[in-house]
């Protein structure tokens, strides 16, 4: 249980919030690059509660651009493409994509005032088929050598969807390996040449049996935490019989994100992206290891559930997320359907648009949940103390690999070795090369 001056500072993330200065000292996640239209490349976008324009120019160079146009506060979120630049159609002023005032028209033959204009841009890269940007003062960090970001193209897949509650509840979900034994509890097993791009549906490395029998039979895991260079590494642990270890490892991607086994050849990094206090997108990257990523079928399975332009889900408050009692009773536990996005996006937003935690009670399972608390709330003190936060600000972040990722059997007796050499022999085998992992 924490206090509600605690929660209000973990939750809130706009301008001048201890939250919001934390998430501003990492890159942000802010939108597709498939959400950028070829014909007319230039998108609105809201995140920690503040709004901005994301544009690519006629040379190919992305910008991002406060909205509102610094002469008379215009959106340019729906300015002209041309001349180098985003030009205002309220009075034609142009801007570049570092924010450089290009030309102010309706001015006087000489006038300097241009000179002087200056809109805020902020710096942004293309990852993996994500745009990200970092959003606060002075340098950004490095990013990290991960998988999902070492793959090439045909190795990775990336999509989103929004979730209307606050983003730390969203992401601790994804840091809570026990909710999997029962939230996406399937009662039928499937057909595994089904399993492609669904979680939880694939075998487990080393096994023929399917993650959802393991999840089902086996529902109380031993959580163990550590603390990374990244964040914090988590061990579910299922013991399967006197001699076998079923071995889950995940792992947080500090202060947003978190990293998790899809499969044995697929991996998934997925980012919870505040829009402001009330809603986020999780941002993913599938990440595979073997063959290239089927984007059709990727993108197919997750239409499905999401509609475009804006990704929202199909399924939600609005249709008591599809629920069905007789699906309840006989094929899924949350009686919600296969697709397990909706399951975690009824347990979150069932809390409320910002949960309360002074009533909730944390249980054994729940380390994570409560360490990944504490390194937020440490970065606060550090912003306040007018230090950087401690986790992946230095030169050192652009040197670290991985994270390793497993659901694997392993020998009792030697788990903790057997799912290094699992991870290993995989990353070994990738087509693309991935960098050698950081000494454990």
């Amino acid at each position: 249980m924490i206090s509600a001056e605690q929660n209000e500072r973990l939750t809130r993330v706009g301008p001048g919030t201890p939250g919001g200065h934390v998430l501003r000292h990492y890159w942000q996640p802010i939108a597709l690059l498939d959400e950028l239209d070829p014909k007319r490349p230039v998108r609105a976008v809201r995140a920690l509660g503040q709004d901005f324009v994301l544009f690519r120019d006629e040379t190919g160079r992305l910008g991002l651009l406060d909205r509102d146009c610094p002469h008379r506060g215009a959106d340019l979120a729906f300015g002209r493409l041309e001349d180098g630049g985003l030009r205002c159609p309220f009075h034609g002023w142009l801007f570049d994509a570092a924010g450089a005032c290009l030309d102010t028209p309706a001015e006087p033959v000489g006038s300097t005032l241009c000179s002087r204009i200056h809109q805020r841009a902020y710096p942004v890269e293309e990852r993996s088929g994500i745009v990200f940007a970092y959003l606060g003062e002075g340098e950004a960090p490095p990013f990290p050598a991960f998988d999902c970001f070492a793959a090439p193209a045909t190795h990775t897949f990336a999509f989103k969807g929004l979730i209307d509650c606050n983003w730390l509840q969203a992401l601790e979900v994804g840091i809570d390996p026990a909710h999997a034994s029962f939230l996406h509890r399937f009662f039928d097993d499937g057909d595994a040449a089904d399993a492609y791009g669904k979680q939880f549906r694939a075998t487990s490395d080393g096994s023929d049996l399917p993650m959802t029998y393991v999840l089902r039979e086996f529902s109380r895991p031993r959580i163990e935490v550590e603390n990374t260079d990244y964040g914090l590494r988590l061990f579910a642990l299922r013991e399967i019989n006197d001699a076998t270890m079923h071995v889950r490892v995940t792992n947080l991607f500090f202060p947003q994100a978190f990293v998790i086994p899809m499969s044995s050849e697929m991996t998934i990094t997925q980012w919870h992206m505040p829009v402001d206090d009330e809603s986020c997108y999780w941002i993913a990257i599938f990440t595979s290891f073997a063959g290239p990523v089927d984007h059709a079928a990727m993108r197919g399975q997750r239409l499905a559930s999401y509609s475009l332009p804006d990704y929202l889900p199909k399924r939600g408050r609005h249709d008591d997320y599809g629920f069905d009692a007789e699906e309840q009773a006989s094929a899924t536990y949350t009686g919600m359907g296969e697709d397990i996005n909706t399951h975690d996006q009824w347990a979150v937003e069932s809390q409320g648009k910002i949960q309360d935690r002074t009533r909730e009670h944390l249980a054994s399972t729940d380390k994570a949940i409560a360490a990944n608390r504490r390194l937020l709330l440490r970065a606060m003190a550090a912003i306040e103390e007018g230090r950087r936060p401690a986790l992946m600000q230095d030169a050192a972040t652009a040197s670290l690999t991985g994270p390793g990722t497993i659901d694997g059997m392993a020998p009792k007796a030697i788990w903790e070795q057997h799912w290094k050499d699992a991870v290993t022999r995989r990353r070994g085998a990738a087509p693309w090369a991935p960098p050698a992992l950081a000494a454990e």
